[in-house]
């Protein structure tokens, strides 16, 4: 094996591996040698994803931007996890930005539903299918809880009624 390394390490040298490690640099032919490693979003689909994504003109941080981008890095960094299981920073990464956009996510459901609905929608999240299940599930205990409070003041106006006419 030795003589191998060797050899490919000559070859590292030559003018021609000079021509292939520069075109090593760019991304689709490291893809497709399988020598891509994670990198962020490049500025042109990052610019694409606010463009879509944006409220007004200006718009390059409001919640649902952010969510989106966040979305696409959390594609990118599972598409790399699955060549490089062993990679486990990335996979911390990957937790990190799955939780940031959680937290973003409860913010816009707790601000603006109907934003939330939409860009669940749009990015088809599952994860905002859970939150709207569980939204809906606290609701409906709050309405019962409520429900419950209103018919034991009700009990209790009229035990203070009945008390009152037995006076």
């Amino acid at each position: 094996m030795p003589f191998i390394g060797f050899c490919v390490n000559i070859f590292w040298q030559s003018e021609t591996a000079l021509l292939i490690k520069t075109s090593l640099g760019s991304t689709p032919v490291r893809r497709l040698l399988g020598l891509a490693t994670f990198t962020m979003l490049d500025k042109k689909l990052k610019q694409r994803i606010i463009n879509k994504f944006r409220i007004h003109d200006n718009d390059t941080g409001s919640s649902q931007v952010q969510i989106a981008i966040l979305s696409e890095e959390i594609k990118q960094l599972t598409d790399h996890l699955k060549m490089h299981k062993g990679d486990y920073s990335s996979r911390r990464g990957l937790l990190r930005k799955v939780g940031e956009r959680r937290r973003l996510l409860k913010y816009l459901q707790r601000e603006d539903e109907k934003a939330f609905l939409e860009l669940a929608e749009k990015l088809k999240l599952k994860i905002a299918k859970k939150m709207i299940e569980d939204e809906d599930a606290r609701k409906a205990e709050e309405a019962a809880l409520f429900a419950e409070a209103n018919l034991e003041d009700e009990e209790v106006e009229t035990e203070e009624v009945k008390a009152e006419d037995d006076k």
